[in-house]
């Protein structure tokens, strides 16, 4: 059955979008094909996980308040409310506040600088 093997940031400002996940996440971005058109995303090594890409957006910004048409991506967290606070300390916003996943652990939103949400998961079998 097919996975996903890859995403996609797309950033109004990719070096704002670029210095927010450095900051959150520690990825590490590596400038690919002509200057300032697409940077690879390496989020990690070892366990499960993705990498991707990030690009300048083409079109308008998201709009507050409207509905997501996109795939969200969802990161594993150690402390969920440490990165939703990290996350509004680099100019992020809160997407949905944390709630509890029964059985599976505490999960918020965030939007990036750029208006993107990313999904934040703590996992906790006790969570009610």
């Amino acid at each position: 059955m097919p996975r996903p093997t890859h995403f996609e940031i797309h950033a109004q400002d990719p070096a704002r979008a670029i210095a927010f996940y450095e900051g959150l996440f520690g990825w590490t971005f590596t400038p690919f094909g002509p200057p300032g058109q697409y940077w690879f995303v390496k989020t990690g090594d070892g366990g499960p996980g993705i990498d991707g890409g990030l690009l300048p957006r083409r079109g308008a910004a998201p709009k507050g308040g409207e509905p997501v048409i996109a795939w969200v991506c969802t990161c594993d967290v150690d402390d969920v409310d440490a990165y939703v606070a990290k996350a509004l300390e680099m100019n992020g916003e809160v997407g949905v506040h944390k709630m509890a996943i029964p059985g599976v652990g505490w999960l918020a939103y965030v939007h990036d600088t750029e208006g993107n949400i990313i999904g934040l998961m703590q996992p906790d079998e006790a969570a009610a």
